[in-house]
C-alpha cells in the first residue's frame, strides 16, 4: 500500500467533559476531520488538564468515553488518528518538569487566556497545576514534535508559549523540537443559546447527541433581536444569534431568511424552527453512529488502549532524543 503524504503532524486535544456540544463540533471536531486528509494526527485526551479547574475524578472515566463516541461519530478515524489519555502516557508528566525549568512565572502570569479562565470561573486562589497548564501544553504537543496546532481562538497564547519553549530547548541543549503554528478554524467561536461562550455548565447547549424534540425545544429559548418583538416588524440578522446558526447551519437559505427578517415577513418563532430542522439535519447522521459506540463502549475503550500503545511509543522516542541531547542518559 502506497504510504499516505501529509504535511506534518498535529497534536490536539480537549478536556474529558462528556458529550460534545455544536460549540465542540464547530471550534474543533469539524476542522480535526477535514485535517486528518492532509495531516498526521493524534488526539488527546486531557484528563491531567481537567484536574486544574476540578479535583473531582469520579466522572472522568465516564465522560472519557461520552467524549470519544462523539469523536468517532463525527469522523475521527482512529486507524489514521490515535486517540489517548493524557494520564496514560507518563512521559508527558516527564517532559513536562524539563519544560518548567525554561519559562519564568512571570511570563506565566501574563498569559490572558489564564486571566480570562481565573475570571470567568471566578477563581480566587491559583493552583500551581493551572499556572503551568500552558507548560503542561507544550509538553502534549512537543512530546509528538507537532508542526501544527488547530485551535480556537482563546488558545493562540498557549501555542506561542508552546513556541517560546521549544525555541528555548532548541537553544539550550540542541534542536529536538519544530516550531508549531496555530491553525485558526475559519468559524472558530459558536455562541450559546443566550449569546455567550457555549458551555453545558450555563446550560446553554445543543449537543450533538440532542434528538430533533431537544433541539426544538432549546432553539426556542435562543435569544434574538431584541427589537424585533413581533411578526411584522423589521428584524436586524446581523446581531441575530439564530441567524450566526443559519449561516453555519443553512447556508443556503441565508439569503431568503435574511431577506424574510429584515422585510418582517419571517417571524422568529418560525425562523428557529427552520433553523432547528437544519442543525438536526447536519448532526442526524454523527447521532445515529454515536447511538452505535454508546451501545459498544467495550470497543470505544479497546480503540482508545490501541491509540494508547501507538502514541506511547512516538512518546518514548522524543524522550529518548531529550535525554541524549541533555546528557541524561
Amino acid at each position: 500500500m502506497e504510504k499516505r503524504k501529509v504535511k506534518g503532524r498535529i497534536l490536539s486535544g480537549m478536556r474529558p467533559t462528556g458529550k460534545m456540544h455544536l460549540g465542540n463540533y464547530v471550534g474543533a471536531l469539524e476542522n480535526w476531520v477535514k485535517l486528518q486528509q492532509e495531516y498526521e494526527n493524534y488526539h488527546l485526551i486531557a484528563d491531567y488538564h481537567a484536574l486544574t479547574t476540578n479535583l473531582d475524578t469520579s466522572e472522568l472515566f465516564t465522560n472519557t468515553i461520552e467524549m470519544v463516541c462523539d469523536w468517532l461519530a463525527v469522523g475521527i478515524d482512529p486507524q489514521r488518528s490515535p486517540i489517548f489519555r493524557q494520564s496514560q502516557i507518563k512521559e508527558h508528566s516527564e517532559l513536562c518538569l524539563i519544560f518548567g525549568m525554561l519559562i519564568t512565572t512571570a511570563r506565566l502570569e501574563r498569559n490572558p487566556t489564564l486571566k480570562e479562565q481565573v475570571r470567568d470561573l471566578n477563581i480566587g486562589t491559583l493552583v500551581f497545576g493551572h499556572l503551568g497548564y500552558p507548560v503542561l501544553q507544550a509538553a502534549d504537543i512537543l512530546l509528538y514534535k507537532g508542526n501544527v496546532v488547530p485551535v480556537g481562538e482563546d488558545q493562540v497564547p498557549h501555542v506561542e508559549i508552546t513556541r517560546e519553549i521549544a525555541r528555548k530547548f532548541n537553544q539550550t541543549w540542541g534542536k529536538v523540537f519544530p516550531i508549531p503554528e496555530a491553525k485558526l478554524t475559519s468559524f472558530a467561536r459558536l455562541p450559546g443559546l443566550d449569546g455567550n461562550k457555549m458551555s453545558k455548565s450555563v446550560g446553554n447547549t445543543i449537543l450533538l447527541a440532542d434528538s430533533p424534540d431537544d433541539i426544538k425545544a432549546k432553539i426556542k429559548k435562543a435569544v434574538t433581536d431584541p427589537q424585533k418583538i413581533r411578526r411584522g416588524d423589521p428584524g436586524r440578522p446581523e446581531i441575530c444569534l439564530v441567524y450566526t446558526y443559519h449561516k453555519k447551519f443553512n447556508a443556503e437559505q441565508c439569503p431568503e431568511i435574511y431577506s424574510g427578517c429584515t422585510s418582517g415577513a419571517l417571524g422568529c418563532v418560525e425562523c428557529k424552527m427552520k433553523c432547528g430542522e437544519a442543525i438536526y439535519k447536519v448532526i442526524e447522521p454523527y447521532r445515529n453512529r454515536r447511538m452505535y459506540y454508546a451501545s459498544h463502549q467495550s470497543e470505544v475503550l479497546d480503540i482508545i488502549i490501541d491509540g494508547e500503545k501507538r502514541a506511547r511509543t512516538v512518546a518514548q522516542s522524543t524522550m529518548t532524543d531529550v535525554r541524549e541531547k541533555m546528557k541524561l542518559g
